[in-house]
């Protein structure tokens, strides 16, 4: 079953992701790295579609976020 999704905008969290991880200093590559402790593998490219709102955020890979972003899941919805 395909995904709906009206408008432009995949995803309601990449700004958020993006803002995170410049503050902490931490490239695409870092980020995606340090997922890939988690078992949860998000290429550096998704991180960026993801950052830029063209690809969608399963809730695993949310809470992976969250976990190595050190912020709770719902800072990613102000």
């Amino acid at each position: 079953m395909g995904r709906i999704i009206d408008g432009e905008k995949m995803n309601i969290v990449g700004q958020k992701v993006h803002q995170l991880r410049k503050e902490q200093k931490m490239s695409q590559q870092q980020l995606s790295d340090k997922l890939e402790t988690l078992a949860i593998y998000i290429c550096r490219g998704s991180i960026s579609r993801i950052e830029d709102g063209s690809r969608t955020v399963t809730d695993i890979e949310l809470y992976g976020l969250a976990t190595i972003l050190k912020v709770p899941i719902e800072s990613f919805f102000s």
